[in-house]
This record gives structure tokens, sequence and C-alpha cells, in this order.
């Protein structure tokens, strides 16, 4: 399996974000691919084809989601700028999310 996966959590409740508009950008800021999270909170193919090796941008809209939830944020969208090594594997990268904090790893 070869592309990109995301997944988005809202760890206040602890319930998927779903909703969320993410647009994959590559190095100049092209958009290369786009979607909006599911009932589970995942976009499971970003991405139809492999990743070419290089530097990407996984650039989330917290701040529409946020305000379609009537929440108040700090983060109006997390850019996540990551590198692709290989591009035979399969990337996937989670966010746990909240109104003033977020965190992220590689995925598996």
């Amino acid at each position: 399996m070869t592309g990109l996966s995301t997944h988005v959590l809202d760890a206040v409740t602890g319930a998927p974000a779903v909703g969320m508009s993410v647009v994959l950008q590559d190095a100049a800021g092209t958009e290369l691919a786009s979607g909006v999270t599911n009932a589970d909170g995942r976009i499971p193919e970003v991405n139809g084809e492999p990743l070419v090796a290089g530097i990407h941008h996984l650039v989330f809209d917290t701040g529409s989601w946020f305000a379609d939830h009537s929440i108040t944020a700090f983060y109006p969208e997390i850019d996540i700028c990551f590198e692709v090594a290989d591009p035979d594997r399969h990337y996937h990268v989670p966010v746990l999310l909240s109104p003033f904090a977020y965190s992220t790893y590689r995925g598996s």
C-alpha cells in the first residue's frame, strides 16, 4: 500500500473530527489532492497515487471546523510539513486536536 492517509480526533470529546477539510500540497504550495474527513474522522486515501519523494504539506482547515461547532479556538489551520523519503511506503499522518493545542506523529 502506498499513498497517504490521515485521521483527526477531537481530543476534548474523544470523538472523530467529522467533516474537516484537508489539502495536500507540494513544497511550492501547489495543491495535489484534497478531501474531507469521514464519519470516523479519517481520509483513508488522500491521494490516489504514490507520493513523490520530497517535502509535502498536509493542511487541515481547523478554523472552519471549530466555527461549525461553535468552538473558540487558537489555530485557524494546521500545516504539517513532512518529508517522503520512500515513495513505495504508505504514510499516515494523524492529528489529535483541541481548541488550544494539537499533536501529530507518523502513524502506520
